[in-house]
């Protein structure tokens, strides 16, 4: 397998640019970015090139800026799995309900098996088809574009939506749809769940907004208060249009201390 460093010099070399040229314009970007950081000198890049040095991450800036790669390429070629961030983020529980950015610049593209078709349309059984959990619900949501959606996880120690949202569940929530629907709805689940921003973190919730104010509803089952925020120090991210939620040991909402 080539080196990171092999390939930074032979893409240097397919632009003819001299160790003394990228020197240059290292020292342009790093000018122009007011910080030393981004400059690399003539022992530095040889050290990279042909030592197996790591740059930092403000020289994998320049080197990208002036050999014209794409930063995730770049950050490949160092074994940083950038398209697996979205994965990854999901084995790490955290307790509080919060936003996941996700390449918010491109699709969201997960590939799916050669031989794996899958109907939305009829119940499937996926145990044979998926490994780990992080890539069930985005290989569900495959091919959304995030630059219109965005990505929540429920906190593990969150039951304001318990049962219609587990904690831990991944939530999609679309960001056209931020005006609280006064009505409309029959069930519990029809009634829109919009994802919310305030200066204390995120929360997820039933809403109606009067007088100004904006009411944060949970699930009756969830025991716990509904609460009012002025719209001015509460922002509506958008509402949830899905979910991919995990079932079983999870203790209940009355368990909590």
């Amino acid at each position: 397998m080539e080196r990171p460093g092999a390939k930074l010099k032979r893409t240097r070399e397919r632009l003819k640019l001299t160790y003394r040229d990228v020197e240059d314009a290292s020292q342009q970007v790093a000018r122009r970015r007011g910080s030393d950081e981004f400059a690399i000198a003539l022992s530095r890049l040889a050290d990279i090139e042909n030592k197996g040095t790591v740059p930092t991450i403000f020289r994998l800036y320049t080197l990208a800026a002036i050999y014209r790669l794409e930063w995730r390429e770049l950050l490949g070629w160092y074994g940083v799995p950038v398209e697996l961030l979205p994965s990854e983020c999901l084995q790490i529980g955290l307790e509080e309900t919060h936003e996941i950015r996700l390449a918010p610049d491109r699709p969201v593209s997960i590939p799916q098996p050669l031989d794996c078709e899958i109907d939305p349309h009829k119940t499937t059984f996926l145990s044979t088809l998926i490994g780990r959990w992080g890539k069930m619900p985005l290989s569900l949501l495959n091919g959304l574009d995030v630059r219109h959606h965005r990505y929540g996880l429920i906190g593990l120690e969150d039951w304001s939506m318990y049962p219609v949202l587990r904690p831990g569940s991944l939530v999609l929530i679309d960001q056209s749809r931020r005006k609280i629907a006064a009505g409309g709805w029959t069930n519990e689940y029809d009634r829109p769940v919009y994802f919310l921003e305030h200066r204390g973190g995120y929360l997820c919730g039933w809403c109606a907004v009067a007088d100004g104010r904006l009411l944060l509803q949970p699930h009756p089952a969830s025991q716990q208060r509904p609460a009012i925020f002025t719209l001015e120090e509460i922002d509506v991210i958008g509402q949830v249009t899905g979910a991919a939620m995990l079932w079983g040991s999870q203790k209940q909402p009355h368990a909590r201390g």
